[in-house]
Parts: structure tokens; sequence; C-alpha cells
């Protein structure tokens, strides 16, 4: 059966175009063919208004590719900056949410989406409000370390405070089929990290400095965002594990917890208004019907089989870099 359902896969793309060609599927566009970002209001009314700001999925400075390689997104990166850029522009926006709901990503992109926002918040004045979803762990809890105030749901997972570089060594399995390792170097750790290989003490000693360094820029950025953090149970904090929201609360990781019209409600009480227009950013001609909808944030195309949206994603693979990431073994990012 899972052989079956293997080879059909396999044989999808090739069923997609033949479909196409036969006129049983549209592939249509997802979007106006322009990269300009529009807005549109989800919820509420009046002249000001709050920019809720979707941080979801692996974060990453790179594009992802989706329904067979047709269709490539924005990274986490540009798609945070251009929203944050444009809405620097918008005075008559009040407060800014991000709804963060990501176990993390890579390093440099967490580190880098940190700093744009609290570029912004300095720049601009705008109150900003951290909303977690059901996860915001390591990377996703990184980000959230530039806003004003951090609000999970009862059932969010934060926390794993720490840096992670995959890797495996294969070298023992390559030895029971004969396979040698058969690369060249131009110096002795150029290799480093190699599958190929058992790792050196020298080596294992390099990689584990670089995670030392990451590790103490991610602690630092925890102290920094968090004043009220329970210092006597700091390496409990840091130590990679994953809390409850109310161990969060409980440990100063996290300011409250509640839910959507608590933080909508907050964010209308750091602007100082009592009504606003809750608006959302979008690519493409498709916008979001409301707070929570993943319509068409970005541009790209869609498959459409007999009129039925056929969804054929796949999330980017990390490679063997550094992460913010929460990741569980066997769990891809």
């Amino acid at each position: 059966m899972r052989l079956r359902a293997l080879t059909a896969l396999r044989r999808l793309p090739l069923l997609v175009v033949i479909l196409a060609l036969a006129g049983c599927v549209v592939i249509s566009p997802f979007g106006r063919g322009d990269n300009d970002l529009h807005e549109t209001t989800v919820q509420g009314e009046g002249a000001r208004k709050i920019l809720w700001l979707p941080i979801s999925g692996f974060i990453s400075d790179a594009p992802s590719q989706r329904a067979l390689g047709l269709v490539q997104q924005p990274s986490t990166l540009a798609t945070i900056s251009r929203a944050l850029d444009k809405a620097a522009e918008d005075d008559a926006i009040g407060a800014v949410v991000l709804r963060i709901n990501s176990p993390g990503g890579t390093v440099a992109a967490a580190d880098e989406i940190y700093a744009r926002i609290a570029r912004y918040r300095r720049e601009t004045g705008v109150p900003v409000i951290a909303s977690f979803g059901g996860v915001a762990a390591s990377g996703g809890y990184y980000v959230a370390m530039a806003a004003d105030r951090v609000i999970a749901q009862p059932t969010s997972i934060t926390g794993s405070i720490g840096v992670i570089i995959p890797g495996v060594n294969a070298s023992g399995l390559l030895d029971k089929i004969g396979v040698d390792n058969a690369s060249y170097v131009s110096a002795a750790h150029k290799d480093i990290m190699s599958p190929l290989r058992e790792a050196t003490p020298e080596e294992r000693a390099i990689v584990q400095k670089v995670v030392d360094s990451l590790f103490k820029r991610f602690v630092s950025v925890v102290e920094a965002g968090r004043p009220e953090l329970d210092r006597a149970h700091l390496d409990d904090i840091t130590d990679g594990r994953i809390f409850a929201a109310d161990d969060a609360l409980r440990l100063g990781l996290i300011d409250k917890i509640g839910h959507i019209d608590d933080v909508l409600a907050l964010a209308r009480e750091s602007a100082g208004v009592d009504s606003a227009r809750v608006i959302r950013y979008y690519q493409g001609r498709s916008a979001p019907d409301s707070i929570l909808s993943e319509s068409a944030a970005a541009g790209g195309l869609r498959l459409q089989a007999a009129g039925m949206p056929v969804d054929l994603s796949f999330e980017s693979q990390a490679a063997a870099q550094p992460l913010y990431l929460w990741r569980p073994q066997g769990m891809s990012p």
C-alpha cells in the first residue's frame, strides 16, 4: 500500500501537466503580477489602524518553494521587512501586532527580523505587541523580544531558548555498504561537519565554540527584552526546554495570557484609542478576509482540479547551519 502511494506521488507532476493540457486543471495567477503590498481591513472601524503582521512557519531569509516548485514565495525576512517599511510610512498606524506561530528558524534570519522590528519601534515610536499562537519557540521567541509586550494564548508553547546545528555521522553505515569518503580538501577543517566521517575532538570544539557564541547572543537578547525575567532560574530557562504559557508567565518570559480579543484590546490601549481598524498587508489579487486567514499573503500560483484548489505545498528543509529552532527529533522544519 505504501509503495503504491509513493508511486502515485511521483507521477503527480506528470498528471497535473496532462490534466492541464486537457483543460481539467487550471493554473491561474494567485496574484496581480505586481510586487506591491496592498492593504485590507479585516476587522473594526475608525481612522486609526492596528497592523496585524503574521510571522508563521520556518523563519528564513531564503524564498520557499511550493506547489512542486511552481510557486516561489518570499522569505520571512523579506515579507516582514517590506511590511515594516510600508507601515513606517503610514502615520495612521497606532500599534503593530506580531502574530507569531513559529518553531523558529535560521539564526541569521531571526536576528535580522529582530533588528528590523527594533528599528521600526525606535524610529516610529509605534508600540509593538507580540501575540503567540500555538507555538512561538526558539527563533519565534527571539523575534518577540523586540516587542513592547508579549501575550501568549493559554495553550501556547514557547521557550526552547538555544542553538542547534543539525548533523549526522553516517560513516558506520558507509563502511557496511563499502562506500569510502573520497573528498579532497584544502586544509584539515575544510570538510568540518561532514556526514561522511566521524568528527575529531578538535572539530567538535570548533563547532561548539560557534554554538556557544550564538547562544550567548540569544540569552543577551532575552535578558534585554525581558527585564522582569526570573534570573534565579536563568539556567533552567535557557537550557533549551519548552514551556507552557502558565510557566512562561510565572518565569517572566511573557507578560500576559490571553486570546485575540485581549491582544487587540491591549493594542488599542497602547495606541491610545477606543476604536481602530485592524489591517493586513497582502500581495496579489486575493486579500485576507479575516485576522487569521492564510489567503494570498504573497504572490504565486494556484492549481485547481475540476474547480477545487489543490494544495501541493512542501516546507523548506534546513541545511547544516546554525538554527534557533525547536525541532523534536524526526521533525522537519
